[in-house]
């Protein structure tokens, strides 16, 4: 046992050097306070939350002071942005400083986000920001509480210093959690370099660790990862989440979502809508996110052509859009209690998401309201009340009162709304408020639930927070 009694492993570093650096973190800022822990996200690891009052733990978590036992790590991979070839990328602002095996078996990485420069982070200062780290902390969360495979937040530390992005921004460090943070891009990585050894060695080691179910069974693995990819990108659809920066470097192996930089969950809904307003030709746009992630699963299939006849390969790419037909329909039938199927049922989902597109009705209310008054809900469509209401008419035919009773158990009634985030950074920032972040964090942490004196956060947003843009420094 190590700090905290965590029961730390060197388990990445079994590879060869050649997969990572082994480096201290450069120790931003002096002054460092611990602006929030997340005991959920604690309890992963078996630790105590009594040790956020511990001085050690700031330290740890500011990356000022390693995990005894432990020899921190920067990963090197490649990958696509915006389906052009960037080559070696890497843990630019991202350090490993654990690997945590808790009491049921499972592996966590223990990664800090903004710890300084590592031999990867090109012409990047290292840092991260308080503004990104706060959307990364309350988002890894919420999508964990919707049900969606997720990295997850442990700690934001605040560093002190000031850090230089389109101004100067107050800066800070996130601890953060995945059982693994290898991506397609790690493949992609040795792959273009003609590595073919490296590709197979990382392949074995993911293998063994993560889908013991298919050792000596490459095929089969991917056909997981395939299987994992669809799944996870069919629950964005259905709750209205954009992720804002699919490259393949930002692609998790487990199926996880990651790196939430620009993301951002849908108000009015609008199939093309684009959270990132770097991306200007709109590859990454809500639309095409489902033909972006297969398109990202045949970069990954190249990378592992070594070792998987092509076509087997092939027969596991071609199974992604059933998987996420499959998926996406369950889920779309779940949230409007369509428990038993009917002819004319897909026709029925089809029509609310054109009349919630020509109304611009908000996404999440226009499931959520369907347990309410009928007035609260035919207002969010305007004008096209009166298709709401012949809508309306033909779904209270379909369904009955059992069918509709677990509604509220599947529509959430918080998302984590742009302008909900931006309160809560401006809360810290302006006014070193933290109640307000943690009163959002707990909202969040519980989105099926009502939070008396807290219905404002499940509205669109205000006059003033309706032109909130994010873009890749986010």
């Amino acid at each position: 046992m190590s700090d905290f009694g965590l029961s730390l492993e060197n388990h990445y570093a079994q590879l060869p050097e050649g997969f990572y650096t082994k480096m201290p973190a450069e120790k931003v800022g002096a002054a460092l306070r611990l602006i929030h822990a997340n005991p959920a996200a604690a309890a992963l690891l078996d630790l105590d939350p009594a040790v956020f009052n511990d001085p050690r733990f700031v330290e740890v978590a500011g990356g000022h002071r390693p995990l005894e036992g432990f020899s921190p790590l920067a990963m090197v991979y490649s990958g696509h942005q915006f389906g052009v070839w960037a080559g070696q990328l890497g843990d630019g602002r991202a350090l490993l400083i654990g690997q945590v095996r808790n009491r049921k078996g499972e592996l966590w990485d223990v990664q800090l986000k903004g710890a300084g420069k590592t031999p990867y982070s090109r012409f990047g200062d290292g840092r991260a920001v308080m503004r990104s780290t706060i959307r990364e902390y309350l988002c890894s969360e919420a999508m964990a509480a919707l049900g969606i495979p997720t990295s997850r937040a442990l700690a934001i530390v605040a560093t002190g210093e000031t850090v230089m992005r389109e101004m100067r921004e107050p800066g800070a460090v996130l601890t953060r959690l995945a059982r693994s943070h290898v991506r397609f891009g790690h493949f992609e990585h040795f792959f273009h370099r003609g590595q073919k050894e490296q590709v197979r060695q990382l392949t074995d080691y993911v293998i063994a660790e993560y889908f013991p179910e298919h050792i000596g069974d490459y095929a089969g693995w991917y056909g997981e990862v395939v299987k994992r990819t669809a799944e996870m990108i069919a629950q964005w659809q259905a709750v209205g989440f954009a992720h804002g920066v699919m490259n393949t470097d930002n692609m998790s192996i487990l199926g996880l979502t990651m790196d939430y930089g620009p993301y951002g969950f849908m108000d009015a809904y609008d199939p093309q809508f684009i959270c990132n307003h770097t991306d200007e030709q709109g590859r990454y746009s809500f639309i095409n996110q489902p033909a972006i992630a297969h398109w990202n699963l045949r970069a990954l299939a190249l990378a592992v052509s070594d070792l998987i006849p092509t076509d087997q390969l092939l027969e596991k790419l071609t199974s992604y859009e059933d998987h996420f037909g499959i998926k996406y329909r369950e889920l779309m039938r779940a949230k409007l209690g369509l428990v038993r199927e009917e002819e004319g049922d897909d026709k029925l989902i089809g029509d609310l998401l054109a009349l919630m597109a020509q109304a611009r009705a908000d996404y999440t209310l226009s499931f959520r309201n369907l347990t309410g008054e009928d007035k609260d809900w035919l207002a969010l469509f305007g004008n096209f009340e009166q298709h709401a209401r012949a809508w309306l008419s033909r779904y209270r035919t379909r369904t009955d009162d059992e069918e509709l009773s677990g509604l509220n158990r599947i529509n959430p009634r918080y998302v984590l709304r742009n302008w909900v985030a931006e309160t809560a950074i401006r809360a810290v920032e302006d006014k070193n408020d933290i109640a307000a972040l943690d009163r959002i964090f707990k909202i969040l942490q519980s989105p099926f639930e009502k939070h008396d004196g807290d219905e404002a956060f499940a509205a669109p947003p205000p006059p003033e927070m309706c032109h909130l843009e994010v873009s890749c420094s986010s």
